[in-house]
Formats: C-alpha cells, structure tokens, sequence
C-alpha cells in the first residue's frame, strides 16, 4: 500500500488531476446515476472553502509580522496589473459584439427568481466598504476577504513589534495551515473526478445548441485575453517570451478553478502555485487573494457581452460613447463580483440601467446566465483565478530581470 501511496505520489499532480478529469467524464457518461462519485467534488471543493479564508488570514499576518523591512514591494505594480488586465478585457468584450451581432431568447427565459441584483455604482462601493469593516471572525466564516484582508493587516502591523516568541508562533501555524492546505490539494484528482462527473451527468448538450453563438463569443474573449492579451501584459513586464509562465498557470490553477467555479476555493491553489515558482511569499500572500476579489477580467468579459446582447435584443443604438462608458462600469462592477460561482451575473443590470433597460428585462439576461452557467462561469472563473497568479508572477520577475536574477520559466 505504501509502494503504491508513493508511486501515485511521485506522479506530478497535474497529469494526476487530468487523470481525474478523464476518469469522472468516462463515468458521467457510463453511469451518471451513481451519484455517489459527486460527494467526492463536493467534499472537495468544501474543503477549499472552508481552509481558504484561515490561510489567508494567518498567512498575512505572519508575513506583515515576521516579514523583512521592505517585504511586499511589488503590491503596487500588481493592483495596476489587475486593474488594466480587468479594464482591457471589457474592451476586447466590447469590440468582439461591435463586430459580432449576438441577441438572447429572453421570451423564453423565466427572470433569476430569488437572486437580488446590484442596484447602482454607490451600493457596489458601499458594499465593498462594508465588508472592509466587517468583523474579523465573521468575515472569516463568511469568507469575506477584503475583510479578512484589511484586519490580517492591521493584526500584522500591530504584531510587528511582538516578540520574537510570539512572531516564531505565529509563523508556525501559518506553516501548520499551509501543510493542512497541501494536503488537501493533494486529493486534487479525486475531487476533480467528483466534479467533472457531476456535471457531465447532469447537463446535457442542449445549452450548446441554443446558447451556442452568445457562449462561443464569451469563451472566445475569454480565451484571446488568457492566450493573447495577457502575454502580452506580461511581456511588457519580463521582457521575455511569456507563454512558458502563462501556460503554466492555466495548467495549473485554470484547471481547478474551471471546476470548483469558485476564485475564493482556488486561493490555497494559486498559493502552492507561487510557491514553486519561488516568489516572495511576504507579496503573494496578499496579492493573491486580493486578487481573488479585485482581479476579474472574466468578469468583466461577462457583463459586457451579456449587457450588449440585451441590447442588440431590443433593438437598441449604442453609440461607441456609451460602449466605452460601458467598459470602466464593467471593469469596476467586476471588482465588486464575489468570488463565488455566478457572482458576476448579479451586476449585469447594474450595467444594463446604463442604457435604460429596465430590471425585469434585466433579470432574464441573468437567468440566461444560469442556464448556460455550467460552461461560462467555469471558463470566466478559471480566467479569473489563473491570472491572480500570473500577474503576481509577472509582477515579481519584472523586479527580478532589473537585479539579475534568471526567471524559474
């Protein structure tokens, strides 16, 4: 048994979750009445949830308390990244429906019953506010971040002056969580297998049929800005061929956030992600899942199409003013999607008062987003999450490539 526990062990985890996905597709389509095998992504994916907001609290603590003068430098340039990254792929989204005319069947879409919609710019921002200030117990049950963020930073600066015995404590069980969350990756595979089969049981083909032009502009945004536009934003960072970093991140974090669809269940991912590739943990500890809330190109992406096809439903003149305009409500509503599955969707009749459609029209547009939820909340998920990452990495390696050093890529 042990012979067998080190040879599953030695085998990258990568191909092991591939393996996962193989396996839990095979079975989805053989015996998709058996539904045990989902509880195994269930469990998974629970588990990440549950030991996320714990990392992240104790992990930014210990390395704001423990951490060397001048530690965490490159967080400015990373906030930039993300928020160029998050405002250029509403911009790709608004040229490819300039070029590309996409409507929706809303006549036959029943409105998103019990889900409530943003209701303006000012309650997205007093929302963010608020949960800023929450409190620090509650926002770690409710895997409020920012509000796990602003108190993990507080509680670190106040600790900076602590004790070396308090500050050698603290670091050890940032250590003991961090060792918790591996080995909870470490059933990765399983719980991929237990997802992939849910959801090849349980959805059908249809959604591809009907819904087939709106998510092949959808996915096709989403896969230039992750193949294409941020390349080419980190090319302008490490000056370099940028596709050996980009490629390792889809791999390796687009894959389990394209079936958890959740940015928040994928941060102890991203974290073991920049792990490997030596950067400074004093910087991804924070940008990481800081960008798990900020970082939203995908988002982004599905809040302008989804607004624009509504408005090319209805018959609607935008003119090019009003779909810039469209794009900075877009790149800044996305700031404010929560990092769970469908969190976008609640914003897009935030965007579509912009061009006076009104709620209830509105809201159908979201429960066009449900149905064909399985495939664009994973793809916009999967995005989101492998970029928090790459942008974390490139940031690092542009300070790398002024001091010399050679890049892990």
């Amino acid at each position: 048994m042990t012979n067998i526990l080190s040879k599953w062990n030695s085998i990258s985890l990568v191909k092991r979750i591939i393996c996962g996905l193989i396996v839990g597709a095979i079975l989805g389509l053989a015996v998709p009445g058996v539904t045990g095998i989902g509880i195994l992504g269930t469990l998974f994916v629970s588990a990440l949830k549950a030991i996320a907001p714990v990392l992240v609290f104790f992990l930014v603590i210990a390395a704001l308390a423990c951490g060397n003068e001048g530690g965490g430098k490159t967080m400015g340039r990373v906030v930039i990244l993300y928020l160029i990254g998050t405002f250029l792929a509403a911009v790709v989204a608004v040229i490819a429906c300039h070029f590309i005319h996409v409507t929706l069947p809303l006549g036959d879409v029943a409105a998103a019953e019990g889900y409530e919609a943003a209701g303006g710019m000012a309650e997205v921002f007093t929302n963010l506010l608020t949960n800023i200030v929450a409190n620090p117990l509650g926002s770690i049950v409710d895997a409020n971040y920012l509000g796990i963020l602003a108190w993990a930073v507080i509680f670190g600066l106040a600790l900076k002056a602590a004790s070396d015995t308090t500050k050698k404590a603290l670091f050890d069980f940032s250590e003991a969580v961090s060792q918790a969350v591996r080995w909870v990756i470490s059933f990765a595979p399983f719980g991929i297998m237990g997802l992939v089969f849910t959801t090849v049981s349980t959805n059908g083909l249809e959604i591809f049929v009907e819904y087939g032009r709106l998510l092949a502009i959808l996915v096709g945004c989403m896969a230039f800005v992750a193949l294409i536009l941020n390349p080419i934003i980190v090319f302008t960072q490490i000056k370099q061929n940028p596709y050996k970093l980009v490629f390792k991140c889809l791999r390796e974090s687009f894959v389990t956030a394209f079936f958890t669809r959740s940015s928040a269940a994928n941060i102890p991912v991203n974290m073991s992600l920049c792990k490997s590739l030596g950067l400074d943990e004093d910087n991804y500890s924070i940008s990481i899942p800081l960008g798990a809330t900020i970082n939203m190109a995908g988002a982004a992406i599905t809040i302008t199409v989804m607004t624009l096809a509504c408005v090319n439903t209805m018959g609607m003149e935008v003119p090019l003013a009003m779909k810039v305009l469209l794009s900075f409500v877009a790149a800044i509503s996305a700031c404010g999607a929560s990092g769970v599955a469908g969190g976008s969707l609640l914003l897009i009749p935030l965007a579509c008062s912009l061009f006076g459609i009104s709620n209830d029209i509105a809201m159908q547009v979201v429960g066009v987003g449900f149905i064909i939820g399985v495939v664009q909340d994973s793809c916009e998920t999967g995005l989101n999450s492998s970029t928090d990452a790459l942008f974390t990495a490139a940031a690092e390696f542009h300070d790398w490539k002024k001091e010399g050093k050679t890049l892990p890529i």
